[in-house]
């Protein structure tokens, strides 16, 4: 597929994808998730790739879903473009590698909820954040009324979401809403050095820790211990990924995975 929106590298592991219509402040169409479902089954379904990063071109990470497609939408047609992105950002999770967000400037609206889907965020100290559509008359479509509370807890949800304020980087870490803040320039080399750092640990356990960690989220929690379990054990025995690190450390080498 031909990209039109979509910028992708890929480096020593690490999957580089850049959301570029900067004119339209990065704003998600139709095209932006059928590009986007097609880099993540790509990528996905690419060996050497053990993380992924995405950001923004421009001032903006994405500033929001893109009111001039929307505007003359049906009821019906606004339905499925919500479950279009909905799906799409639930891709995000369901890929078996860390993907994390480098929020360069807004992400407001739908790109928020493009934010939420990914597995961590890093933010510049220029990023701001919000859930505008009540502005609008609207509600989000793309589960930020589901993923926000379960980030940042109820009440800092409700007061995003019925306010519609836009709230800076260190509030965002604040709530829990970004892991790291950092000064513009310092962005993008800092999160490839931890999309670095995680590409040095055993494959299969990054994969799983994420996968039982995300489970785990859906679940009671006995269920998800047992889930932990079961693939704590299955990273044990005669050249499995548990026995190469455990006896690297013992030797005080560097696993080779």
């Amino acid at each position: 597929m031909k990209y039109e929106i979509l910028q992708i590298e890929i480096t020593a592991g690490i999957a580089l994808v850049t959301v570029s219509r900067p004119k339209a402040m990065n704003a998600l169409n139709t095209q932006f998730f059928m590009e986007m479902d097609d880099a993540i089954a790509n990528i996905s379904s690419n060996p050497e790739v053990k993380v992924m990063v995405v950001t923004g071109d421009g001032k903006a990470f994405v500033a929001g879903a893109d009111i001039a497609e929307m505007v003359n939408m049906n009821s019906e047609e606004a339905s499925n473009f919500s479950r279009i992105g909905q799906n799409t950002f639930a891709s995000l999770g369901k890929m078996e590698i860390p993907v994390i967000a480098a929020i360069n400037g807004f992400a407001l609206g739908g790109g928020l909820e493009f934010a939420m889907g990914c597995d961590f965020r890093i933010a510049s100290t220029k990023a701001k954040f919000g859930q505008p559509e009540v502005n609008l008359g609207l509600i989000p479509g793309y589960a930020a009324t589901q993923r926000l509370s379960r980030l940042v807890g109820l009440a800092d949800a409700l007061f995003l979401l019925t306010t519609a304020e836009m709230i800076g980087a260190e509030d965002a870490l604040r709530i829990g809403l970004v892991q790291k803040v950092l000064e513009p320039e310092e962005l993008m080399e800092t999160v490839m050095k931890i999309a670095k750092t995680i590409t040095y640990k055993g494959p299969n356990a990054v994969k799983k820790v994420k996968a039982v960690t995300r489970a785990g989220m859906l679940t009671d929690f006995n269920s998800g211990c047992e889930i932990e379990a079961n693939e704590f054990g299955s990273l044990f025995g005669k050249g499995n990924e548990g026995e190469i690190g455990m006896k690297a450390f013992l030797a005080k080498e560097r696993p080779n995975w």
